[in-house]
Formats: C-alpha cells, sequence, structure tokens
C-alpha cells in the first residue's frame, strides 16, 4: 500500500489513518508495538509523523494486512531483515509506480 499522502515534514495521525484507510487506533497500537514508528508529539502531546515513519507504516501495512504476517511475525522480520527488506520493499514501490505510468503511456497510444 502507498499512503497517497502530499508532501510535507509532519503528518497528524488523522491524516495518516485516512491515508491507510484504518482507525486511528490501530496507527496508535503499531506505534506501541513497533520501535521504528517514533512521531514527535507537541506539547499538547498530538503526534506528527514524519516521512520516514509513514514508509515504515507503509511497510508494516504490507507485512501484516497484505502479506498476512502476525504481528510477532512482523516484528521479527524486521529486526532479521529490517533494512534490507525495507530496501526491497522500497525498490519493489518504484518499479511498480513506473509501472504504471508506462502503462498509462501505453493506453494513450
Amino acid at each position: 500500500m502507498k499512503a497517497n499522502l502530499p508532501d510535507k515534514l509532519y503528518y497528524g495521525i488523522g491524516e495518516v489513518a485516512r491515508a491507510f484507510n484504518v482507525n486511528t487506533s490501530l496507527i496508535r497500537f503499531w506505534e506501541k508495538e513497533f520501535d521504528v514508528i517514533q512521531p514527535k508529539k507537541n506539547a499538547k502531546g498530538n503526534r506528527k509523523f514524519t516521512p520516514q515513519d509513514i514508509k515504515n507504516l507503509e511497510f508494516i501495512y504490507h507485512l501484516v494486512k497484505e502479506r498476512g504476517f502476525t504481528l510477532e511475525g512482523a516484528k521479527t522480520h524486521l529486526k532479521e531483515e529490517g533494512k534490507k527488506t525495507l530496501h526491497n520493499y522500497d525498490i519493489i514501490r518504484k518499479l511498480e509506480s513506473i509501472k504504471l505510468e508506462l502503462t498509462k503511456i501505453k493506453n494513450h497510444i
């Protein structure tokens, strides 16, 4: 899943939840469960997610919702394969984006 969010430095939890089509409670739950999600908090305690947090959420969403990993399985996968898997996931996302653009161009010919 690719979160469709505008380019910004910080995103509110409501924006993030809408982008992933999930409840804010799930985002808060994943924040507690996964160390890689560390949003900043303002004086009121409101969470502000960075683009890196969004990227990590996309990967967790992919593992849990799309590939069917359990939370423990996703945590283990992140710890053992961490950066390598995240890097591969980034490459796959970019290739899928390129494929989509090429398909659009092909359909216009």
